[in-house]
């Protein structure tokens, strides 16, 4: 295992390797084609075609081992692998004809071979990476861009012909497809689907929460594990409630909508396919809200300003107000009970960092209009969230830092309206995020965890023993 592990470790260096080659040999060609007319070129030449050569080998090595995952179309990668075997072969000679003083006529011959061989083999390695229409693809649209189509008659459709197929077309070919199959799994063709891939079965009938595929849509977009991989288009919602369902129903290939038992919950998300509208497009939400709203008293909003907290107003046509207890100290549990009398124009309320528990969050239960509350890194748990359960406004709600776990947020499901849960450094468990997922269908559910770069353009604090050194 760790011979093959190895292997793979090395292989992966591939995509970083074949670009050295490519960019050193086409600059000792080209430094060939016109050494005639600039003579100070061609001293260049043969030390560019030997580190060329030797870095096209090392290419082929890497690529040979990358080759051997399987997650490739295989006679695609044949036909790159022979091409780039020549590549190095011919890079190689002319190197040796070069230290012989070839003539130039010979010479300009092996630089057009070379340029030729380079040019084809690293067009079929776009196609092994980027698909065969790679070049033609922002010509015609990317596949995962494009709109779904309505179905007009959704139950007399097809669910896999017409739902399923085109979704994972749109969302999943360009891994697993015809030209690249990654983890060896291949979604284009029944047969394929239900083979699976190099870590057993993707789909088992009726059981979506033990399908692979399924259960992978559900991770946090940071897992390693998580598909699509983020940097590519994710599926909404409703394409994963589809495939669920799909799964749920035994994952046929021919029946039609309306031969399959269809849950309330799967009904509206079918009458939405009709109109082709697949979920990504969310209607517009605002953490401000419209309706009109009188000012505050002023009395109360300066008693609370004189203890320490930051009152400022959320928006200059309005008068909804924001609240921060980050100069309150200790005193943040007992100052809330006074923002009880600014329930209609507070907002966003800030605690974060604050001696807030489960206790104080009966008093913030109160303020039913919140669309945005953060808690990170207080003393709250899961008998506290039970409260929370009144803030029908809420669209954000931060629990970074705190004790609670996916019990306790599953509390939280009937808040129709939150679309922000964070849950970065809690007792939450990464076995249940799929059960979190299903219970917060319309909720980012952000599980944190992110290196962020330094730039050269951030600001640097540099300390006294730094400044020694």
């Amino acid at each position: 295992m760790m011979i093959l592990a190895l292997v793979d470790a090395i292989g992966r260096f591939h995509p970083v390797l074949v670009h050295l080659p490519i960019g050193v040999l086409l600059a000792a060609c080209l430094l060939q084609l016109f050494s005639k007319r600039f003579p100070l070129l061609k001293p260049a030449v043969p030390v560019l075609l030997f580190w060329g050569a030797v870095a096209a080998v090392a290419s082929c090595v890497t690529g040979y081992l990358l080759s051997l995952s399987g997650d490739y179309d295989a006679a695609l990668v044949t036909q790159h692998q022979w091409l780039g075997i020549a590549t190095a072969v011919v890079s190689l000679l002319y190197y040796l004809l070069n230290r012989l003083s070839l003539n130039a006529r010979y010479a300009n011959l092996s630089s057009i071979t070379v340029i030729a061989l380079i040019t084809v083999t690293g067009h079929l390695g776009g196609s092994l990476t980027h698909g065969s229409d790679y070049l033609t693809a922002g010509m015609t649209g990317d596949p995962a861009e494009e709109a779904a189509k309505p179905i007009p008659n959704i139950q007399e459709a097809v669910l896999y012909t017409d739902v399923v197929q085109p979704l994972l077309k749109r969302k999943c070919y360009s891994c697993h497809g015809t030209s690249k199959q990654k983890g060896k799994l291949r979604l284009d063709e029944e047969a394929y689907i239900l083979k699976g891939g190099k870590d057993g079965k993707a789909l088992v009938s009726d059981k979506p929460d033990e399908s692979a595929l399924i259960k992978r849509l559900l991770l946090p977009l940071n897992d390693d594990d998580h598909m699509p991989p983020k940097e590519k288009p994710q599926l909404t919602p409703n394409e994963v409630a589809v495939l669920s369902w799909w799964v749920s129903t035994g994952n046929s290939f021919t029946k039609k909508v309306k031969e399959l038992p269809q849950t309330d919950k799967i009904k509206p998300v079918l009458t939405a396919l009709q109109s082709g509208n697949t979920g990504s497009s969310e209607p517009k939400r605002t953490d401000v809200p419209e309706a009109e709203v009188s000012a505050a008293s002023e009395e109360t909003v300066q008693q609370l300003k004189d203890a320490g907290v930051i009152i400022v107003p959320v928006s200059n046509e309005k008068n909804y107000l924001s609240a921060n207890f980050v100069t309150t100290g200790s005193r943040a549990r007992e100052l809330v009970k006074l923002l009880e009398p600014l329930k209609k124009q507070l907002v966003w309320l800030r605690l974060d960092g604050s001696n807030m528990d489960d206790a104080g969050l009966k008093e913030i239960a109160k303020l039913e209009g919140l669309t945005r509350l953060y808690l990170s890194n207080t003393a709250i748990t899961d008998a506290g969230l039970q409260y929370l359960k009144p803030l029908k406004q809420l669209q954000v709600l931060n629990l970074v830092g705190t004790k609670v776990t996916e019990k306790g947020v599953l509390q939280l499901k009937t808040l129709g309206g939150l679309r922000g849960l964070y849950l970065y450094k809690t007792n939450v468990n990464k076995t249940a995020w799929a059960q979190l997922k299903q219970a917060f269908p319309k909720t980012v559910l952000d599980s944190g965890g992110y290196n962020v770069p330094i730039l050269v353009t951030d600001t640097t604090l540099v300390t006294a023993d730094q400044q020694k050194k």
